[in-house]
C-alpha cells in the first residue's frame, strides 16, 4: 500500500492506494475514531459491483450502515439532489459525527461532500473514488461542489476529506472512455509540475492502459503526491492552486455548451492543447511539446481537436469560470513540461483564433 499524508493541520488525512484496499475500510475508519453509524452515498451501478465488500469491512468493525442511492450522471450533481439526500440523512438519524462515505466517481464525490460540508454545518466525510479520474483528481483537496443550470461547479465549499481510500481494483470494470477521461488528468500534472511523470507516461502507457496494478499504482500515487504538495501551500485556491486548472478553463466551457455530453476528461484535453497552442504562439514554448503532448493525448484514447461546437459559444461560457477576475480570464500556460505559470494577459481575440483553428 502506499499513503500520501495531506498536510493541512488539524484537517490533515492520509490518502491510501492498494488494490483490494476497499476491505480495509472498516479498519481505517475505526482507527480515525469515527463513530459506529456509516452513511454510504452511491449510485446503483457501483453498489452492485462494490458495497458488498464495503458492507462487510465495515460491518465486522461493528459499524451500522445505511445507502442512499443517486442516480448516475453529471445531471444529478445539483441542488435538488443534494436536497433530496439532506431529507434521507434526517430520516436515516445521521448525526453530526456520522461519516458519509462517498462510493463512486466524480459526480458522486462531490455530490456527497457538498452535502457532508453543508448537512448540520458539516458531518465527516470519507472518500472512495472508483475512477481513475476521481482517484488522482477530484477526491483530493477538499473541494466539493454541485452544479447549478449550465454552470459547472459553481456552488459549492472546501470540505476535507478524513481520509481517501483508492482501491485500484475498482478501476477493472472501467470503459475505455473513463480510464481515457483518468488519463487525461494525470497529463495535465504531467504537464504543470512533473516532466518525469510525463515520460513515464510516454513509455508506459500501454502498460497502464492494459490496467496493470503497479504502473496504476505509481500514477495514481504520483498524481496524489503532485496536488498534496499544491493544496498544502494554497488549500484555498487563492493562487498557487490555480496551476490545477491548466487546460479546464476551456474544458469546463466546453463541456457546458456540449450540455455535458463531452466528458470532463476530454474536454480538459481540447483544454490542454489550446493552452500549449496558445503557448507557442506566444513564442514561450517551442512546436515539440505540441507534438509530444498531442501524440500522446491521442495514445490515451482522447480528443486533440474542438468537435462541431460554436466558438462564441465557449469563448461566453469562459467568461462565468471561477478564475475570472476584473473581468479578466486567467489561464495557465506552460514554460516547458513540468513547469506552467499563470497569467491574464492573453489577448481573447487569440483564445477565439486558437479555438477556430483547432476545430
Amino acid at each position: 500500500m502506499k499513503t500520501i499524508r495531506v498536510k493541512l493541520g488539524q484537517n490533515s488525512y492520509n490518502i491510501c492506494i492498494d488494490s483490494g484496499i476497499l476491505s480495509q475500510t472498516g479498519q481505517i475508519l475505526r482507527e480515525l475514531g469515527l463513530n459506529d453509524k456509516a452513511v454510504i452515498i452511491t449510485n446503483p451501478i457501483v453498489e452492485k459491483l462494490y458495497s458488498t465488500s464495503l458492507k462487510q469491512s465495515l460491518a465486522s468493525k461493528g459499524f451500522r450502515t445505511t445507502t442512499l442511492f443517486v442516480p448516475d450522471g453529471e445531471e444529478y450533481k445539483s441542488l435538488e439532489s443534494a436536497g433530496k439526500l439532506y431529507h434521507q440523512l434526517t430520516e436515516s438519524g445521521a448525526e453530526r459525527t456520522t461519516p458519509l462515505l462517498a462510493l463512486g466517481g466524480g459526480v458522486i464525490g462531490d455530490l456527497a461532500g457538498f452535502v457532508a460540508a453543508t448537512y448540520m454545518r458539516g458531518v465527516p466525510l470519507v472518500q472512495l473514488p472508483t475512477t481513475l479520474l476521481a482517484q488522482v483528481d477530484s477526491s483530493i483537496g477538499g473541494k466539493v461542489a454541485v452544479n447549478h443550470g449550465q454552470l459547472k461547479n459553481n456552488i459549492g465549499a472546501f470540505h476535507q476529506p478524513k481520509t481517501v481510500i483508492s482501491d485500484t481494483a475498482t478501476l477493472k470494470t472501467l470503459p475505455d472512455t473513463e480510464m481515457a477521461n483518468g488519463i487525461s488528468e494525470v497529463i495535465k500534472y504531467a504537464v504543470i509540475k512533473d516532466k518525469e511523470l510525463f515520460t513515464y507516461l510516454e513509455k508506459n502507457l500501454d502498460l497502464i492502459k492494459s490496467l496493470d496494478d503497479n504502473a496504476l499504482e505509481t500514477i495514481i500515487a504520483k498524481s496524489a503526491q503532485i496536488k498534496a504538495e499544491v493544496v498544502e501551500n494554497d488549500e484555498k485556491d487563492m493562487g498557487l492552486r490555480n496551476t490545477l486548472n491548466f487546460g479546464h478553463t476551456i474544458g469546463h466551457a466546453v463541456e457546458t455548451v456540449s450540455d455535458f455530453e463531452i466528458a470532463h476528461g476530454q474536454a480538459v484535453a481540447i483544454g490542454m492543447m489550446a493552452m500549449v497552442k496558445i503557448a507557442a504562439k506566444l513564442g514561450i514554448i517551442g512546436p515539440n511539446i505540441i507534438i509530444r503532448l498531442e501524440k500522446l493525448l491521442k495514445r490515451a484514447g482522447l480528443m486533440t481537436r474542438l468537435p462541431r461546437l460554436e466558438v462564441k459559444q465557449i469563448m461566453q461560457a469562459m467568461q462565468y469560470d471561477k478564475k475570472v477576475q476584473s473581468g479578466k480570464i486567467r489561464f495557465i500556460l506552460p514554460r516547458a513540461i513540468g513547469e506552467v505559470f499563470i497569467t491574464d494577459d492573453v489577448n481573447p481575440a487569440l483564445v477565439e483564433k486558437i479555438l477556430m483553428e483547432l476545430k
